[in-house]
């Protein structure tokens, strides 16, 4: 993506590859010092991820536990802050291990820099999964 990309434009892109399920290419719009954050990650979940490796380690594995099928419900918010935004959204698909449905609401804080991602925070909520052993992701990272 161009550096002159706006947030919105590149997250909407985001979701574009996530349902491609293109995480090298979705991991390849963060910027080297990007920071994923997870403040309501349960016990036993990373709360931040500092880095792209990092981020590329966590999100690696994605597709072989949720399959994602649409972004149906998304609202994206310009903040006072530059190059910040705030999202509303709803993920659906399907937990691959179970086949069961993933139906998801998140909000995120998102803020782009120079065309890359370099602050995610994401505010998902574990409680609407309620399998205390699935890894969505199969990182361990902590």
């Amino acid at each position: 993506m161009p550096t002159t990309t706006a947030p919105a434009d590149l997250y909407r892109h985001s979701l574009r590859l996530l349902l491609a399920k293109d995480i090298p290419g979705w991991v390849g719009l963060w910027a080297d010092d990007g920071v994923m954050e997870f403040p309501f990650a349960p016990p036993g979940r990373p709360e931040r991820l500092e880095g792209r490796e990092a981020i590329a380690a966590y999100m690696r594995d994605y597709p072989d536990h949720i399959d994602l099928h649409d972004f149906p419900d998304v609202r994206i918010h310009e903040s006072t802050a530059p190059g910040t935004i705030v999202v509303e959204m709803r993920g659906v698909g399907r937990l691959v291990a179970t086949g069961g449905p993933f139906d998801m609401t998140y909000i995120a804080v998102v803020t782009v820099q120079d065309g890359r991602f370099t602050s995610y925070r994401d505010y998902w909520n574990p409680l609407a999964v309620q399998t205390p052993t699935m890894d969505f992701t199969g990182s361990s990272t902590r």
